[in-house]
């Protein structure tokens, strides 16, 4: 599939932190038209599409992507040639309070839209059906815990990756949920044929991201004068990716990917979360000064039950087969986040109160 030809991409999880990424580049930065599938959960926000919401190339839908009946409306309807599905719970502390939700959109929802788009699917002529393609964005969590430097009595030792055929083991409700969607995802492949491609990325940060993820509650936390809250000592380390470099990858991916496979997209930017805080501090402490260091207001809390040490990605694959490469350094892209919930502090308050949430049909009452 050349990825110049127009096509017409239908995006679940759309007015989601990455979701929203993705119909951002795709209505910016290529000629491709966007459905947005969006059933707009609290982590859903239609502010985050206010620059491209007026394109004729894009098309909102309301729809919870467990409704069957809707779903094929929305087929029928739109004629997508691609999906990319993004649609899921995806906070490992609220899937450890409430894991029934992670299993209905996670699971349940994915294997609801797979039934509805190999029906779509199915009945396409000939050329369009070749040209078909179901793109599920997972998450590195599935594979698991890797080994922490702090394990490695030997320095000279190369740490271990995430590869595309690393073993899956997850460790929380929200990751075990995502797995069991990967497996649905490549069992529609194996047993229908229904072409797909997955993708699994690491820690996304960036513009327009939830404030209960690390990153925008350390900064809004900061700023606010309150306790920056660190699980444990700090020591958990994740790869961190940003979001508009994975948007890229994902587009990429779905345009010119080989049908089957599998692509991991890591940032080649592996940080301690508690230098990832200290980071942040940093920043703020130069752009937003005040008589003390934001560091002051770090506060070491109880570690979640089964936290995960470490995660890194090996992104080889897709930089020697599609020649993607992050363009953000983690020092760049990390100043640039923080530049931004800086500009936009009265998106991260109506956030924070709901407001963002009355939000309906691309308007705000």
């Amino acid at each position: 599939m050349s990825s110049t030809t127009s096509k017409t991409i239908l995006v679940t999880g759309g007015a989601g932190f990455i979701g929203s990424a993705v119909v951002r580049h795709l209505i910016n930065d290529t000629s491709h038209s966007v459905v947005n599938v969006d059933k707009l959960t609290y982590a859903g926000n239609l502010e985050s599409l206010k620059s491209v919401n007026d394109s004729v190339r894009y098309t909102f839908e309301q729809v919870d992507i467990c409704d069957a009946s809707e779903l094929k409306r929305v087929f029928n309807e739109h004629q997508p040639d691609i999906v990319m599905h993004l649609a899921a719970e995806s906070h490992v502390d609220r899937s450890i309070d409430g894991p029934g939700e992670f299993i209905q959109t996670n699971i349940v929802g994915t294997y609801t839209l797979l039934e509805q788009a190999r029906a779509y699917w199915c009945q396409l002529a000939d050329d369009k059906k070749t040209d078909f393609r179901f793109h599920h964005i997972s998450t590195d969590e599935v594979y698991g815990d890797l080994q922490h430097p702090d394990e490695i009595e030997d320095e000279s030792s190369e740490l271990p990756l995430f590869t595309e055929t690393t073993a899956y083991a997850p460790s929380s409700p929200y990751s075990a949920s995502k797995a069991s969607s990967d497996h649905l995802v490549r069992a529609w492949y194996k047993t229908y044929a229904l072409p797909v491609i997955v993708t699994n990325c690491s820690n996304n940060y960036g513009p327009y991201h939830f404030p209960e993820k690390l990153i925008p509650l350390i900064i809004l936390n900061a700023l606010d004068g309150k306790e920056l809250p660190v699980y444990g000592v700090g020591n958990q380390i994740r790869d961190w990716l940003y979001v508009e470099d994975h948007a890229r990858a994902l587009v990429l991916v779905a345009t010119e990917g080989k049908i089957g496979e599998t692509y991991n997209i890591g940032g080649h930017n592996e940080k301690r979360n508690i230098d990832v805080v200290k980071a942040i501090c940093h920043i703020l402490d130069e752009l937003r000064p005040k008589s003390s260091s934001y560091e002051a207001q770090i506060k070491f809390v109880s570690d979640r039950p089964g936290h995960d040490m470490r995660y890194a990605i090996d992104a080889t694959k897709i930089k020697q087969e599609l020649g993607w490469t992050p363009e953000e350094t983690f020092e760049s892209g990390i100043r640039k986040t923080v530049n931004w919930y800086l500009d936009n502090i009265d998106w991260c308050q109506r956030v924070q109160d709901g407001s963002y949430h009355r939000q309906r049909l691309g308007t705000v009452q």
